[in-house]
């Protein structure tokens, strides 16, 4: 098992837009073939989520929707709201302030510039690691 941080810190256009990086893992995540459930931290960021991931990339295909449908388990990548039920998927990317409780083989998570978020994801950290995952970080 093994959760990535990716620390938005570089790159402006994450920086403004920090969604934009989560469209770009879910969009090399499908390029893997890798089923991915999106842990949206509300509805409202699940429903911004869904609208960029069309927009994001004028050639990008990304299979996806809300969860809780009955297509959901065609679906490449679900973007999961809070207080959704969903089947476990290798992969989570993970933009909730607790670590997930579903079972996986990967999560990314994706933590902002603000300094106030980044106090979470060090305890997220410690978490992971007390879990048994191999933790590591990538600066964006």
């Amino acid at each position: 098992m093994r959760a990535d941080f990716y620390l938005i810190a570089n790159k402006p256009r994450f920086i403004e837009q920090p969604l934009l990086l989560v469209c770009e893992l879910a969009k090399r995540a499908y390029a893997a073939q890798q089923p991915t459930l999106i842990l949206a931290r509300d509805h409202e960021q699940a429903h911004a989520i869904d609208e960029l991931l069309w927009a994001f990339d004028d050639d990008a295909m990304i299979p996806h929707q809300l969860a809780g449908d009955d297509d959901d388990e065609y679906t490449a990548v679900l973007i999961v709201p809070p207080d959704v039920d969903t089947p476990d998927r290798p992969l989570l990317i993970n933009l909730r302030d607790r670590c997930p409780d579903q079972l996986c083989e990967r999560v990314l998570e994706v933590v902002s510039a603000d300094p106030d978020a980044r106090d979470g994801s060090r305890e997220r950290w410690r978490e992971y690691q007390r879990r048994g995952f191999e933790v590591n970080k990538f600066d964006m």
